[in-house]
Formats: structure tokens, C-alpha cells, sequence
């Protein structure tokens, strides 16, 4: 797997890493002979030493045998198994089908009460209908190529997960970016019911829904990746080629001043209607 572009991730890894080399230098052991305890070239031990290379869970329990130290086996292969979670690619998400990927963080949805999501591109996905949902979903499919198509299931259960916008104690904060109302990623028909949703949904008492129009001057903030904020906890961000989770606090930080700002950016109220209508009328 490929470095992480966050920190966090990468921080993560090198700690497990650390460890590892910290245990061969205690046990005694140079690169060369601990690779050859465990049967694989030495050219490994330095990738993993250097967290180039994440272990897997069968290396973990060599290196602690070689070094003999069994008894740190599982608590190294649950640290590594959490510094592996703060970056997965979607190929790997992907695995069980799109469908699965909508019910695959229950216990987050569950947990969260404060929910800040900034998407520069399409509508979030807590917002989207099942027909828009679909549309997406199926791009993604294609793109992937996943061996089955199972977008039109998955757009169903994005839509029932997007049910937590009724459970009580929560409150939702979209911060969207025009642009991301004209992407047609489904056909007329159903890319105007998405967008008449959005005016119900963003009139809801829990729902604050701010759009940052396309003729903003000076902005202060360019166009983000998209990501999510669940609390003060975590940050999830959608790259091409994988989800990352940040759990660090100072990039955390980052994440909520750069989600202020494009927020100060946005209108509300009757001046996002009024640039919703627009788009819808631009369907013609």
C-alpha cells in the first residue's frame, strides 16, 4: 500500500514500525540475521523498519518469535491493524460490494452528534435521493470495475442510512459548493428531484445547509477535497484512490477552521434556495 497522504496515518505506521525496530536492537539482532529468523530477504526488515512497507499480521508474530518476545504478538497486530484502518483504499472497501460500503460504519452514524460535511463536487450523500444516489453510485462502479453491480442496492441503503437525519440529538451542517449542483451524474429527471430534495431537507430545524456560489469574490478558501467531520474525533476525506481517517488532534484543527472559513463563504436561507432554483431551471 502506498504512503499515506495524511499524517496521521503515516504517524500511526511509524509507530508500530519504531517498535519493531526497537525489539530487533533489544533481541540483539542485526537487519540480516532477523531477516533470516523469519525467511524473507533483508531488503523487508528495512521497508518495514522504515514504515515503507505495513506488516501483516504472519510478519508480526515472526518478528516477535525471532526476537522472542511472543507475548507483544497481539497488542502490535491490533496497533498495526488501526494504523492500516486510517488509510484504506477503496479497492479494499469495495470488497463486499457498494451496498455493504453504505453499512459498514454503523457505530460512527450511531455515535456522532455533531455532523459537518464540505463537498465540492456532488450532493453529500446524506442529502441524496435514490435516484441521484444511484447515478453516482454507478460511476463508481464502472470505474472500479467492480466484478458486480450492485449500485442500485447500494443506492437504497445510502438512502435508509441517511435516515440519522431524523434521530434526535444531532444536528447536520452542509457546506456545498455550487458547482456541485450542476454536475448532471444522473438524468434530468432524476438530477431535479435531487435538487428539490435539497430544498426540504436544508429546511429542516436540524439542518443547516450553506452553498458557496461559483461568483464568490476573493475567496478565502479554494475548493476542497471532500471531506466529513463526525464530533471533534474524526475526519474522514475522499481521495480518488482511497478514504482516509484522521484522528489527530491538530489536524482535526485544520479540518474545522478550513470547514469555518468556506462556511463564512456561503449563503443561507433564501439565498441558497434561490441558487438551487436556479440550477433546477437550468435543466430546462
Amino acid at each position: 500500500m502506498p504512503l499515506s497522504p495524511s499524517s496521521s496515518a503515516q504517524a500511526a505506521r511509524e509507530t508500530v514500525a519504531r517498535r519493531l525496530r526497537e525489539m530487533r536492537r533489544s533481541a540483539g539482532l542485526t537487519v540480516t540475521e532477523l531477516a533470516g529468523r523469519c525467511a524473507w530477504h533483508h531488503s523487508k526488515t528495512s521497508r518495514i523498519e522504515n514504515a515503507r512497507t505495513a506488516p501483516n499480521a504472519t510478519d508480526i508474530r515472526l518478528w516477535c518469535r525471532a526476537c522472542g518476545a511472543s507475548e507483544q504478538v497481539d497488542d502490535l497486530i491490533a496497533q498495526s491493524l488501526h494504523a492500516e484502518s486510517l488509510y484504506t483504499e477503496w479497492r479494499t472497501e469495495t470488497r463486499q460490494g457498494l451496498k455493504e460500503l453504505q453499512r459498514s460504519e454503523p457505530r460512527l452514524f450511531r455515535d456522532t452528534r455533531h455532523f459537518r460535511v464540505y463537498s465540492s463536487t456532488l450532493v453529500p450523500g446524506l442529502l441524496q435521493t435514490e435516484g441521484y444516489a444511484a447515478g453516482v453510485l454507478g460511476i463508481s462502479a464502472a470505474f472500479r470495475d467492480l466484478p458486480v453491480d450492485d449500485s442500485a442496492d447500494a443506492a437504497r441503503a445510502r438512502v435508509e442510512r441517511s435516515g440519522v437525519l431524523h434521530r434526535p440529538g444531532r444536528t447536520f451542517v452542509f457546506v456545498v459548493e455550487e458547482a456541485a449542483l450542476r454536475h448532471q451524474v444522473c438524468d434530468a429527471e432524476a438530477m431535479a428531484a435531487q435538487l428539490g430534495h435539497l430544498l426540504t431537507a436544508g429546511a429542516l430545524p436540524q439542518v443547516s445547509l450553506g452553498i458557496v456560489p461559483m461568483s464568490t469574490p476573493a475567496r478565502g478558501q479554494w475548493p476542497r477535497e471532500t471531506f466529513h467531520l463526525y464530533d471533534e474525533r474524526l475526519v474522514s476525506v475522499e481521495l480518488v484512490s482511497a478514504r482516509v481517517r484522521i484522528t489527530q488532534p491538530s489536524e482535526i484543527g485544520l479540518y474545522a477552521r478550513a470547514f469555518e472559513e468556506l462556511g463564512r463563504m456561503a449563503v443561507h436561507g433564501a439565498d441558497a434556495r434561490a441558487l438551487v432554483l436556479r440550477a433546477i431551471e437550468a435543466l430546462g
